[in-house]
């Protein structure tokens, strides 16, 4: 740790071990607070949450405020992504197909909607289409990461000032509220309509007792870890390719698309250097994701940065509300109706939750937690990160410079 200028900054190794600290105080806390446990709030985002409300007291009172360095926090998302990819068999990738295409039919009609509200939204408090956007796509659906990619091009080409803070405030609200979002969503649709999963399926996320259950040794751990490894290589060089030709997409999304194409074109009997079959759908897999997901979303919580909110509250609280309600609006009643009124649909509604106004990892765990609790689905694990992870990019590039455009 290193105090400069009142900022004090938290090395890597610190910032890894704190969000573990998180993951653990999570748990404490949804084990102490019914409501959090019948509303599936994830355990990572009840704990990052907590810590940065306090770092949040700690600026107030003392002016101190806290970065960590998140370096390895975005190789956990390329961990997780990675394991959802090995898991991904053709079968269920065609078994998908029409529910993953009206999903897409769904998302790419409501990012047009939410780009819509909150131009806006926008111009009712005297801003222009371009600031406005910064409480779109460019922030919700797209998160921080699209929001830190497109601030400087909107405040220099437009203009806008503290795009960069009105983007963060957007993601970061909007994502406080995709967490809190999936689980209820989900609760009350099982409830309401009396659902539960068609099939007994395994498992894929949200095992804590995983290794007991089933016998995980550590030549099974490293051979899932081989597996990852190998995948994010060609993720890797797929990435490089892409970005070469001018298609650039997050290093996640490449390779999960790397774990599904390795996972279905190798043989099941293809020799490998460990002497066992591909790990697909194994204990050890799905370990690496849960712990691989959990602690990349405290991280992500616990390092948000609430004081830089307050000037914008105002306007960014009413847009956030109205987006808030849009995008229940559509859960509840488009997509469970249009997904089949299933316990899949159900779940996808927890995931659509989760990405509507937050982020792929948080559709994920949102997923995971009412996973734990009511049974798999298969089905919603494949059909809502292809959605999020690929799609939502590939369309969001193209829709924000259309709305900077012509609005």
């Amino acid at each position: 740790m290193e105090l400069t200028d009142g900022v004090l900054k938290i090395e890597a190794f610190l910032t890894v071990t704190l969000g573990i600290v998180v993951l653990f105080l999570g748990k404490r806390v949804n084990d102490a607070v019914l409501l959090l446990r019948e509303f599936s709030i994830p355990e990572p985002v009840t704990g990052g949450l907590l810590l940065s409300v306090i770092f949040g007291i700690v600026y107030a009172t003392t002016g101190v405020s806290v970065e960590f360095m998140l370096g390895a926090r975005d190789i956990l998302l390329v961990y997780f992504f990675t394991t959802i990819g090995i898991n991904a068999s053709l079968k269920d990738l065609l078994a998908g197909g029409k529910p993953l295409a009206i999903l897409l039919a769904i998302t790419i009609t409501y990012m047009v909607i939410q780009n819509l509200a909150a131009v806006s939204v926008a111009s009712v408090f005297g801003g222009t289409a371009a600031a406005g956007l910064l409480g779109g796509t460019v922030s919700l659906i797209g998160g921080h990461g699209t929001a830190i990619a497109w601030a400087p091009q909107i405040e220099q080409r437009f203009g806008v000032e503290n795009a960069m803070e009105i983007g963060i405030a957007c993601a970061t609200f909007g994502l406080i509220l995709a967490s809190l979002m999936g689980g209820p969503i989900a609760k009350f649709l099982i409830a309401r309509h009396d659902l539960k999963p068609s099939t007994e399926q395994e498992q894929d996320v949200g095992l804590s007792e995983l290794p007991e259950k089933s016998g995980l040794n550590a030549h099974d751990f490293l051979d899932a870890i081989l597996a990852i490894h190998v995948c994010a290589i060609f993720g890797l060089l797929l990435n490089e390719g892409l970005t070469s030709v001018g298609l650039k997409l997050p290093l996640f999304v490449t390779c999960l698309f790397s774990g599904i194409l390795i996972t279905n074109l190798i043989p099941e009997n293809f020799p490998r250097i460990s002497g066992t079959r591909w790990p697909t759908r194994t204990p050890s897999i799905a370990l690496i994701a849960e712990i691989s997901l959990g602690t990349f979303l405290a991280m992500s919580l616990m390092s948000m940065q609430l004081w830089v909110l307050i000037d914008l509250a105002l306007p960014i609280l009413t847009l956030l509300t109205i987006q808030f309600l849009i995008a229940l609006g559509v859960n509840i009643f488009i997509v469970f109706p249009a997904m089949g009124r299933s316990y899949d649909a159900a779940v996808v509604c927890a995931g659509f939750g989760g990405i509507s106004l937050g982020s792929t990892p948080t559709a994920m765990a949102n997923m995971s937690a009412v996973a734990q609790r009511y049974g798999a689905s298969n089905l919603a694990f494949i059909i809502v990160p292809l959605v999020c992870a690929f799609f939502i990019d590939l369309f969001n590039a193209l829709l924000i410079p259309f709305f900077l455009t012509h609005f």
